[in-house]
């Protein structure tokens, strides 16, 4: 690592710090969003860390936002802190591409200062990652659209003052290619016509996944993102970047839960004599270390791809698949390591185990990454 990144690095631990295992513990059991923690990120400008300098972000890229929510997740906070940043962080990416200079002057500076809320909304009940099939639809009025439909699993959803909307606009049997006659919105999320309902869940319980309900909810022109009926197009530069993000922050849920694992392996006296000497457990750590390391790898060269402007989407979703898969496996054997007391909340791994599952499922699932893999890369024919 270059001394710009490990500055880095030691600066997000510094803040990291001042959040214990106890604060997340809280945040978990209480379902309440780590406003304290937030806060503390925005002051410091590290929401604005990937927005444009003339936007009133900090102009980084994918590389040094990667490593910053890697730091996050590592420090304990896992998904808990990192989800509540990494939306802000990179999730209007499309806005930043493909927005009118109106739309970047009118909301970029406040979702750079931590003040707006922005949820993701594609995901949909009965279309799941056939996004081409989504039934949302939003129809021409004057000044705009009306929005109706329904999403689900999105991220910040009760506390969002904005979602970045897929929608119909041409009727799927109306279009030459399925990915067309979709547009993408900046909808209003705090009026009467919407209605978030939080999904209870099993994990990663401090920042809310919501069914979100839109009821005839206009939404201006000046909202529209880019241009209109090519919203999936421009999706594409949120999603791979998303990746690559989602990964790193799988490689700190790794890290620490290797970091627990190790610590009770050299503590915990059995049959007198360390439980962390005994290779059976010895082992599984050390191939788990390797096997996120490497993962680690991959990610730093999909974000070094985006951000020089290259193709990336075989290595976004490479990282995306072996972090999630070396992520779950340390977790799951620093929940072997602890034994019965892994299954305690007061050890944590239990947690780091929970959360670590869920990036095997999103944002998109490790067989559609094969899928991917199979028919893009290696030209195998098309599965679904």
């Amino acid at each position: 690592m270059s001394e710009e990144f490990s500055e880095l690095r030691s600066a997000v631990r510094s803040i990291c710090a001042e959040f214990d295992d106890a604060y997340w513990r809280r945040c978990e059991a209480d379902h309440e969003f780590p406003w304290q923690f937030y806060r503390r990120f925005a002051e410091g400008g590290w929401i604005g860390m990937a927005i444009p300098t003339e936007h009133g972000g900090g102009g980084s890229g994918i590389t040094e936002a990667s490593i910053v929510l890697e730091e996050v997740a590592a420090s304990g906070a896992c998904l808990n802190g990192a989800s509540a940043l990494h939306l802000s962080i990179f999730g209007m990416n499309p806005v930043v591409r493909h927005g009118s200079e109106a739309m970047k002057r009118k909301y970029l500076p406040s979702v750079a200062s931590g003040e707006l809320h922005v949820s993701f909304g594609v995901t949909e009940p009965d279309a799941g990652t056939d996004t081409t099939n989504i039934s949302t639809k939003a129809t021409k009025v004057d000044g705009g659209y009306l929005v109706r439909g329904r999403k689900i699993w999105n991220t910040k959803g009760h506390i969002a003052d904005k979602c970045l909307l897929l929608a119909r606009t041409t009727p799927l049997d109306e279009v030459e290619k399925r990915t067309n006659g979709m547009t993408l919105f900046l909808i209003d999320m705090k009026v009467p016509e919407v209605d978030v309902q939080p999904i209870p869940k099993v994990g990663r319980n401090a920042v809310a996944s919501c069914e979100v309900s839109y009821d005839d909810v206009f939404v201006s022109d000046d909202d529209v993102v880019g241009v209109v009926g090519r919203g999936f197009h421009q999706l594409l530069d949120g999603l791979n970047p998303e990746r690559v993000l989602l990964a790193a922050e799988a490689v700190g849920i790794g890290r620490v839960a290797l970091e627990k694992a190790v610590a009770y392996g050299n503590e915990r006296v059995v049959f007198g004599r360390p439980i962390g000497q005994n290779q059976g457990l010895a082992f599984p750590l050390a191939d788990a270390y390797m096997r996120l390391r490497a993962a680690e790898l991959m990610v730093r060269h999909a974000g070094r791809l985006y951000d020089s402007g290259q193709p990336c989407g075989e290595e976004a979703n490479s990282a995306k698949y072996l972090a999630a898969e070396a992520a779950y496996d340390a977790a799951d054997r620093a929940m072997q390591t602890h034994g019965g007391m892994g299954y305690a909340t007061e050890y944590d791994v239990e947690r780091y185990w929970r959360e670590a599952r869920m990036i095997r499922i999103a944002p998109v699932s490790q067989e559609m990454i094969l899928n991917y893999i199979a028919e893009h890369t290696m030209g195998l024919p098309r599965s679904y």
